[in-house]
């Protein structure tokens, strides 16, 4: 499945300016919360990153003197930056275990199916426990481009909480998820191994997604440095 790339309102040129990154912010919060599929996001990871993007263009113009103000955003992006980097390595488990799963469901080994599904459990559990250890803690100042960090910081934990969520269900609702289903219907089995395979490619592009965004992260963070070492 191709990672389409959804356009967003920051516009390239002129630079985008605060107020049309906080709509972007506001606008992207709103549609996770109401319209919560992997589709969305995996949109939502690369808007992230275009919202980096604006940021970075913003806190790199020479006229922009917020200074010490973003010194207390350096922890937090690192904690960031570690959360992003492990969740991307977490959908790369994840989709190699989907593949093994679709290839124990073809087999009908049912023991290596049920460690499979197990396994996947685990990895959805491993992925909550860094989440919850990713602070959401505000930033010290009331600049307003200070005010926006944090808000992309909130936003972006709360996407791959999200997103976790989402994929546990599809091994964790008993009789109801695909998986399940497979396991347990198995005339239902080649149906079920096309939504696997869809799944696979969701988690593929998810983990492109975390993977974009974890570059556009270590981008800003050098912004952020270069500010605070002038």
């Amino acid at each position: 499945m191709a990672f389409h790339l959804r356009s967003i309102s920051l516009p390239s040129r002129p630079q985008a300016n605060e107020a049309e990154i906080e709509q972007e912010l506001l606008s992207l919060e709103a549609s996770i919360s109401s319209s919560a599929t992997i589709s969305t996001m995996r949109d939502g990871l690369m808007r992230l990153g275009d919202i980096y993007n604006g940021v970075e263009e913003i806190i790199g113009l020479p006229s922009n003197q917020v200074g010490k103000m973003l010194a207390g955003e350096m922890e937090c992006s690192l904690e960031l930056l570690d959360l992003c980097s492990t969740m991307q390595e977490i959908f790369m488990e994840m989709k190699a275990i989907v593949q093994e799963l679709q290839v124990a469901l073809r087999k009908g080994d049912d023991a290596a199916s049920q460690a499979k599904i197990q396994s996947y459990a685990r990895l959805a559990k491993k992925a909550q426990k860094h989440l919850k250890k990713t602070a959401k803690k505000p930033t010290s100042g009331g600049c307003r481009m200070v005010m926006l960090l944090t808000k992309a910081r909130e936003i972006s934990v709360s996407l791959l909480e999200s997103t976790v969520l989402l994929l546990s269900k599809q091994i964790e609702m008993p009789k109801q998820s695909l998986v399940s289903k497979a396991f347990h219907k198995k005339k239902t089995a080649i149906f079920e191994e096309e939504q696997l395979q869809k799944l696979e490619c969701s988690i593929g592009d998810l983990e492109s997604g975390a993977g974009v965004l974890f570059r556009k992260l270590v981008q800003n963070r050098v912004s952020l440095l270069n500010i605070l070492s002038s």
